[in-house]
């Protein structure tokens, strides 16, 4: 009878998937970069309004296949929102409880819409306190933590089969530098860098893997240092990337090149962005985009040609009554008329200093 249930649980999922198509490839028009194309891969398109959606999906799978997820077995995560939105979807596909352990200071979107999947929200203070808490909610329900910091990579399959990688390289068949010089992008657990380094290194391709990590996270230490252990007090105020911990689906070597982004850049990134795509993202895709903006200045400065791709991670409605309010933003993030200039001043010569 349970393995009946478990055949019923993935066949669903797999039918989910089936109805889904594949998000788009938007190339950005940059007259002052001439000969550098970057494209946004815009994952806001799935079901569930993010990157995370790919995430939640392999984790399911990962948790079913493993006999961990059985009929009724609640499901907790540790979120900053997004794979809570994702997780929440699936666990009401299943009919299986869910509760998403996050920081209060979570996107009231996001929390509006795991309720409306049916999830519950369990709050914690400060990021560090998700895992434990998590962790303590399974053990007392009888439930299975999900645990997306330490099975990211492991969930997902990096040698192909439509992961976000392969669909990279083949939406580039046909544009003008078919094989990016770089793809880009920013660390929350991690999985999602690993999937596309492995890829890239599975496919014997030449292109390379810069992750950007913003303030308050310590992938960056840990890249240059080799330190694991490192910590630091203060979340990131990037909603959806930037850990206190180098987490376990993170895995470095996979990494050619790694960027600090601060924050104000990141704000500043997404509102031109809107200017120039009509169109609002949030702030992780404003960390992506600077560091893809920073590599396409030193390929134009070196006389270089080639394609950069980065990810729009989710939609910026999520985010109106934060990153998209001013006054929020001048409280919590700070001055960004510094970066705003310089991304103007980008738009004419090309260069961001």
């Amino acid at each position: 009878m349970e393995r009946s249930w478990v055949n019923q649980a993935i066949a669903k999922i797999e039918a989910d998937y089936q109805r889904s198509a594949d998000t788009h490839l938007i190339h950005l028009d940059i007259p002052s970069i001439k000969g550098i194309d970057i494209y946004l891969k815009d994952e806001s398109t799935h079901p569930t309004g993010s990157l995370k959606h790919r995430l939640a999906r392999s984790l399911f799978l990962y948790a079913l296949c493993n006999g961990w997820i059985k009929q009724n077995t609640p499901i907790i995560e540790s979120s900053s929102g997004s794979t809570a939105v994702s997780e929440a979807y699936f666990a009401r596909l299943l009919g299986l409880p869910f509760i998403a352990v996050m920081p209060k200071s979570t996107a009231k979107k996001k929390i509006q819409q795991i309720t409306a999947y049916g999830g519950q929200c369990h709050f914690v203070e400060h990021s560090s306190e998700i895992y434990a808490e998590s962790q303590r909610l399974a053990d007392e329900l009888s439930g299975h933590y999900m645990d997306q910091f330490t099975y990211a990579e492991r969930a997902t399959d990096w040698r192909g089969n439509n992961n976000i990688a392969n669909s990279i390289f083949e939406q580039m068949k046909c544009e003008p530098h078919p094989v990016p010089s770089w793809i880009v992008m920013s660390p929350g657990t991690g999985g999602t860098s690993a999937t596309i380094g492995r890829y890239i290194r599975y496919q014997r391709e030449q292109t390379q893997l810069c992750v950007v990590d913003p303030e308050h996270s310590v992938f960056y230490d840990y890249f240059v240092s080799g330190d694991a252990s490192v910590t630091c007090t203060q979340g990131s105020k990037i909603e959806g990337i930037g850990r206190p911990r180098a987490e376990p689906s993170f895995i470095p070597g996979v990494v050619d090149k790694m960027v600090k982004v601060a924050d104000a850049a990141s704000i500043a990134t997404i509102y031109w962005l809107e200017q120039l795509i009509g169109r609002k993202a949030g702030p992780s895709t404003g960390t992506n985009l600077f560091g893809a903006l920073q590599l396409a200045c030193d390929m134009h400065n070196q006389g270089q040609q080639g394609s950069i791709v980065t990810l729009l991670c989710d939609s910026g409605e999520r985010y109106l009554d934060t990153y998209y309010d001013s006054q929020w933003v001048s409280d919590n993030i700070g001055d960004i008329t510094h970066y705003q200039t310089l991304l103007g001043q980008f738009n004419q010569s090309g260069k961001l200093d």
